[in-house]
């Protein structure tokens, strides 16, 4: 029962950070590995699980995301969900040891790419995305999300921010709705292939929906750098705690 309780109080911190800052993913995947789930269960399992939160989120941006006139969304969304769905039939073709020797590798990259995103964004502002360029760009980080997603938050940012976009609001509510629209490609297919551990996901998902609607409508009023902060530290130590546990 306490076990439980702990990773309802991981999920409703995911949901809320993802819909602040991102990074949701950094707190319930290792959540679900100290749990004991196999690591390719735990990652679906923490996709589905913050499913609902994203949902939460979007919703409570529905009018930035409608705001957001210069990207085609229909054409997002739908290669947010065929990008998704790739991702995650590779997650399922990749074995549980093999998957595990990626954990570190692939928490060092999101760190990495959160972490840029958060305080160098300088090192990426000479560079433009053309329409083209950036549905290339969105399709590729759409199969990353589908198949891990940890930082899918900061390169769609990103991508949008070289696009042109510069109201953050309508590109954090974007970037809520196309992270949802691939992970829901990536849900429907862990749910069916049988990957979700369900007692630790139905808990947790109830949590991170209310903690996605939550940080949705206190985004505005949170220090997204205090966030950005906690994520960074947090992924940086999960990521040195998994390369010590393979070495």
């Amino acid at each position: 029962m306490l076990g439980i309780v702990v990773l309802m109080l991981a999920a409703f911190s995911s949901g809320a950070l993802n819909a602040v800052a991102g990074g949701g993913a950094f707190i319930t995947f290792p959540a679900l590995l100290f749990a004991g789930v196999a690591p390719v269960a735990a990652n679906a399992s923490s996709t589905v699980a913050l499913f609902p939160g994203q949902a939460a989120s979007s919703w409570a941006y529905r009018r930035e995301i409608a705001a957001g006139g210069q990207v085609n969304v229909p054409v997002f969304a739908a290669l947010s969900l065929v990008g998704g769905l790739i991702g995650a039939l590779l997650l399922l073709l990749t074995p549980n040891a093999v998957f595990a020797r990626f954990v570190p590798w692939l928490l060092l990259f999101a760190t990495a790419v959160f972490a840029i995103g958060a305080y160098a964004p300088g090192i990426v502002s000479r560079l433009r995305l053309g329409g083209r360029s950036v549905l290339v760009v969105q399709f590729l980080i759409s199969i990353y999300g589908g198949y891990f997603g940890g930082g899918i938050g900061f390169l769609m940012l990103a991508a949008l921010t070289l696009f042109g976009l510069r109201d953050i609001h309508a590109m954090n509510g974007l970037r809520l709705l196309l992270a949802m629209l691939m992970n829901a490609a990536a849900v429907g297919t862990f749910i069916v292939a049988g990957a979700v551990s369900w007692p630790e996901t139905l808990a947790m998902a109830v949590a991170a929906m209310a903690g996605g609607y939550a940080g949705a409508m206190g985004a505005k009023r949170v220090d997204p750098k205090l966030l950005k902060t906690l994520v960074v530290i947090i992924g940086t130590a999960l990521t040195l705690y998994f390369f010590a546990k393979g070495a």
